[in-house]
């Protein structure tokens, strides 16, 4: 299921959001679709255009509800662009920001050396950490409220060596939980996804057998038996919601906002941790983030650190042929490190520290000779 964002360039702009049929005839709530209101408190922007700017983009579901938000919101203050993304998952947004048939792309894992060669020399592509977020494991099972899951038995749940829910392992973690003796079903991506490819870049950490016999990646051969494809963190989202019994792997801002359960995962350090913005924030703080601004974070140190966490980036052109339209990309950069982080919280992701946002800065400043991006101390 894709999120298909466009803004008018004329006054406050539209938003059109699609929805895809589950399993059940019913569909998806939009992540994020309550609060994504415009807000229009943003300072009047610096942002002089000489003409109307459309910009195309297109990639990870796991920010698109937050994208979204700020492309309504960077409209209201500076209606000659034109914004449109698509949620199309992170593997086609690598594609198509290679190909050039999008303005910018968006990708949940930061793109590998032999990606990066692939894209034309005289465009190139800048990696730019926008936000970050946890990846939780979501079950629908209305009369269990919470859940605890080991490490062994996550990765086992996903290996189909648990495939039920009442399993002597599941229970010794859950005391006095009303597991039924019932099927589990394993929902994962049916699309090219960096959602995925964290996921399962976290299990190989784990777990030898897993990184021998499955291993990582955008797609992966996955062993549990009658596993469900989704489209897009929307799909599995919703593939959960209409089948008791089922789990998968979305982002945090899908479960909140959609009110779906999540377990409490056992890290590094043995404590069952629940997502939210101070565990991820504290897995985050144990991987600096380097020059080249691409961190992967397997498995992070800390006690309190929620075990699954990532940035996710924007993919932008090193060289931009429109000067408007250079411009405009850079204006757009500035408002999500700026005012694109106060509403992040709310939206389910973790607000940059302000060094990563100051690197970002740098790294995209030289986009467009004729705009300073400034960040706010």
């Amino acid at each position: 299921m894709a999120i298909a964002l466009s803004l008018a360039a004329c006054g406050g702009g539209s938003t059109t959001s699609s929805s895809t049929p589950g399993p059940g005839g019913d569909t998806a709530t939009t992540p994020g679709a309550a609060p994504v209101a415009a807000t229009g408190t943003a300072a009047p922007s610096k942002l002089a255009l000489a003409s109307d700017v459309a910009i195309t983009a297109a990639g990870a579901s796991f920010p698109a509800p937050l994208y979204q938000r700020w492309f309504q919101d960077f409209n209201k203050i500076n209606p000659k662009v034109q914004i449109n993304y698509q949620s199309v998952g992170s593997g086609a947004g690598v594609e198509q920001f290679t190909k050039g048939t999008v303005d910018f792309g968006a990708s949940d894992t930061a793109m590998k050396d032999d990606e990066i060669a692939k894209v034309p020399a005289d465009k190139g592509v800048i990696l730019l950490p926008m936000t970050a977020g946890s990846i939780v494991i979501a079950y629908n099972l209305p009369d269990v409220p919470e859940m605890k899951l080991p490490r062994d038995v996550y990765v086992d749940i996903f290996a189909g060596k648990i495939t039920k829910w009442n399993d002597p392992k599941i229970a010794a973690a859950n005391p006095g939980a009303k597991l039924p003796d019932q099927n589990i079903t394993v929902v994962r991506r049916s699309d090219g996804s960096g959602t995925t490819a964290v996921f399962t870049k976290h299990l190989s950490a784990i777990s030898p057998e897993w990184k021998e016999k499955v291993g990582e990646g955008k797609t992966v051969e996955w062993p549990s038996p009658g596993n469900v494809g989704g489209k897009g963190n929307e799909g599995v989202t919703a593939s959960i919601q209409q089948t008791v019994g089922a789990i998968g792997y979305i982002e945090y801002g899908y479960a909140k906002n959609n009110n779906v359960k999540f377990a409490s995962l056992q890290n590094k350090a043995g404590t069952f941790v629940t997502a939210n913005d101070e565990s991820a924030s504290q897995a985050l703080g144990t991987a600096p983030l380097p020059e080249n601004l691409r961190a992967f974070i397997e498995d992070p140190e800390g006690a309190q650190s929620y075990p699954i966490v990532t940035y996710t980036w924007m993919l932008v052109p090193k060289t931009v042929a429109d000067a408007n339209k250079a411009k405009a990309i850079e204006a757009m950069i500035e408002y999500g490190l700026n005012e694109g982080q106060k509403v992040s919280s709310e939206l389910g992701y973790v607000p940059l520290p302000q060094s990563v946002k100051e690197k970002v800065a740098l790294a995209a400043d030289g986009i467009s000779p004729d705009y300073k991006i400034e960040v706010a101390k």
